[in-house]
């Protein structure tokens, strides 16, 4: 059995003092405390929206995820969604079946593969972002063939390019969290879905606006929406409109939409069929559009605690919120019988040690 110790942050609050795991968390000893003080010892991030890194984009195959979930692991993320981009049918399946190869593969030093989060290709083509341009009506059949190749736990789909619901019923129906995402719809579309249990993508980005008049998507999400992802890289989304969405919206998560540049340094990559360019911290395309982030876990906690949230809640927007989401009380939390997917921090907030189910991440 391992232990370790300092400031642990567990569903019930900061205790000073011993945490014991094997595969799962066997014990908390220790005294509880409002003044924590490091090491901190915070549930391992989950990720539901990450389509590469290392330089590698999760398009490519079984290899190139588990080269972005080894970066993404020495970053503190112990469990993802491989993340997809609009792409042909075809490479749409490649995907999943490198997907249901990486879930199998248990890598002892990459973050685990939860599933896929499809991102597309049931988008608005007038409202792609970076997305390649392979935008198509929602196609049901298609979904349903999907479900056969590999587990998708989320997928991002533009409500007007589903006008009667089917897919979005027929993805509820399988488990699937719909969130929606890539849209011009209007404020009354948006909050019938969302009233009808769908999510958010990437909140405020690539989507229509919230306004005093003319609300659109972002304006429905703070108005109605349960659960919503944000991009806390700062480019994305700045400090305030976080801060606003923080006070509307219960389960807003954060997630790094992180692309082939992230733990690279800057250079020329891909996003699916795009080709994207990092410099400054930022991956965009040759027009300057963003494109997906090179964003890390670790560096969005600091990044939340910077614009002014507790340490306990930053952790808890980038662990346990999101694993809320998909249903996965197993994970994002510190208690007994929890996996022990755990972060340990020095009073900087850099990593210093990083556990998947007990398994200390390889140096």
């Amino acid at each position: 059995m391992e232990t370790v110790r300092g400031s642990i942050l567990t569903e019930t609050g900061w205790v000073t003092g011993d945490l014991g795991f094997g595969r799962c968390v066997d014990r908390i000893e220790g005294r509880p405390t409002e003044a924590p003080k490091p090491p901190f010892v915070l549930p391992g991030f989950v990720d539901l929206h990450v389509h590469g890194g290392g330089g590698e984009d999760m398009m490519a195959g079984a290899e190139a995820i588990r080269t972005a979930a080894r970066l993404h692991a020495r970053h503190g993320t112990t469990s993802m969604l491989a993340t997809s981009v609009t792409a042909p049918f075809t490479e749409i399946e490649r995907f999943l079946g490198a997907v249901d190869a990486a879930m199998a593969a248990h890598w002892p030093d990459a973050a685990r593969v939860l599933g896929a989060h499809l991102e597309g290709p049931f988008l608005n083509p007038d409202k792609l972002g970076a997305q390649p341009d392979f935008a198509v009506a929602a196609d049901l059949d298609a979904l349903r063939r999907w479900l056969t190749l590999a587990p998708v736990r989320v997928m991002t789909l533009a409500p007007e390019m589903d006008p009667d619901d089917r897919v979005i019923a027929a993805a509820q129906a399988a488990g699937i969290k719909v969130q929606l995402g890539h849209s011009l719809c209007d404020y009354a579309r948006a909050a019938a879905c969302l009233q009808a249990g769908c999510g958010v993508t990437h909140l405020f980005n690539a989507m229509s606006p919230a306004a005093h008049r003319g609300n659109g998507l972002a304006g429905a999400a703070l108005a109605h929406a349960d659960f919503a992802e944000v991009i806390p890289d700062l480019l994305h989304v700045e400090a305030g409109a976080i801060l606003a969405a923080r006070r509307a919206i219960p389960g807003l998560y954060g997630v790094t939409d992180a692309t082939a540049g992230a733990g690279m340094p800057d250079g020329a990559f891909r996003l699916g069929a795009q080709h994207v360019h990092k410099a400054g911290g930022a991956m965009r395309l040759t027009d300057g559009t963003l494109a997906g982030s090179a964003l890390t876990m670790d560096q969005a906690l600091r990044n939340l605690v910077g614009i002014g949230l507790p340490l306990a809640e930053a952790s808890a927007r980038l662990s346990t919120l999101p694993a809320d989401w998909i249903g996965r009380p197993d994970i994002g939390r510190i208690r007994e019988g929890a996996s022990a997917d755990l972060v340990v921090l020095d009073g900087a907030l850099d990593l210093t040690g990083v556990y998947i189910g007990g398994h200390p991440l390889p140096a």
